[in-house]
């Protein structure tokens, strides 16, 4: 037998053993600040929330950090190339590039949010019906995302904006009617995998209604690769926001948005490249950084990396 002071020095000394409770099982707050201790060693993961964080301080500041007005036009000012004045240059119209490029910001991270939680409150709310009750609404749900899934995300984008109309509510509602059936699904195979454990069992016998297993343990439980799918999804609901907004089904004239600043530019790509040129790598940058914090979260909420 080894002396106590011995085995509460090598308590100490072990990382595990700050995390367990009472019952020798780790609190839900342990397996966040894991995953956290995990993720700040992820270099790559790292860059990507310093950008996310600076594309949203950029759209909320915008109106301090932008030197112009985006809309408004300086017909003497029109296709001027990058300067001190204009570090972006101007476009046609004589509208400030990198004001635009600024305040169109706004129009990718709303859309990102709030469509993707659209899908997330969707997907969840199927999905527990799917994965918990089964039967024929897991029949019927399934079958559903199925039909969902046979469709092009963007080309169903497009179908949806063709009978709503453009505008950026409109836009919300179209990313986000499309986007549930991922959600539903990754919350079904979790909730599968969760609903037959033990402390399941046990909150049933002990009264708990399925209301309170659903949100006070299944969900819980199977949110990380929620988040990690979540945060992934907004990079590519960007990217559609964008092909929506080039095509004109999007954010009309005269606000400015990334994609509307592209479609308009295209004509003049040989003689003004820098209107295609800025918009296009915040697009690039902005995708890039939440699809590094996506890949990083799923390292990090892997158990297989502990």
């Amino acid at each position: 037998m080894y002396p106590e002071s011995k085995i509460e020095k090598e308590k100490d000394k072990s990382e595990p053993f700050k995390d367990i409770d009472l019952e020798g099982k780790y609190t839900r707050s342990s397996l966040y600040k894991d995953a956290w201790r995990r993720l700040k060693k992820n270099k790559l993961a790292m860059l990507g929330l310093g950008i996310v964080i600076l594309l949203i301080l950029v759209a909320i500041f915008a109106g301090l950090i932008a030197p112009y007005d985006p809309i408004i036009r300086v017909k003497e000012e029109s296709s001027l190339s990058p300067s001190r004045a204009h570090i972006f240059g101007t476009d046609l119209l004589g509208r400030d590039i990198f004001s635009r490029v600024i305040y169109g910001s706004r129009i990718s991270i709303a859309v990102g949010v709030v469509a993707v939680g659209i899908s997330v409150a969707i997907g969840l709310f199927l999905g527990a019906l799917s994965g918990y009750f089964g039967n024929v609404s897991d029949a019927v749900i399934m079958r559903i995302a199925d039909i969902f899934f046979a469709f092009p995300y963007v080309l169903g984008a497009i179908a949806i904006m063709t009978v709503l109309g453009p505008g950026i509510v409109n836009i919300f509602i179209a990313i986000g009617i499309l986007g549930w059936a991922s959600f539903a699904r990754l919350f079904r195979s979790s909730i599968l995998s969760i609903k037959n454990k033990e402390y399941i069992e046990a909150a049933r016998a002990l009264g708990a209604g399925n209301y309170r297993i659903i949100m006070k343990h299944i969900f819980p439980n199977a949110m990380a690769p929620i988040i990690v799918y979540g945060t992934m999804n907004v990079g590519a609901a960007i990217i559609v926001e964008a092909a929506l907004s080039f095509l004109g089904l999007g954010v009309q004239p005269p606000t400015p948005a990334w994609g509307k600043m592209l479609s308009e530019s295209l004509d003049y790509i040989d003689i003004a490249p820098w209107m295609m040129l800025f918009p296009g790598l915040a697009i690039v940058i902005t995708v890039l950084g939440f699809v590094l914090l996506g890949d990083g979260l799923r390292d990090a909420f892997d158990p297989r990396m502990k």
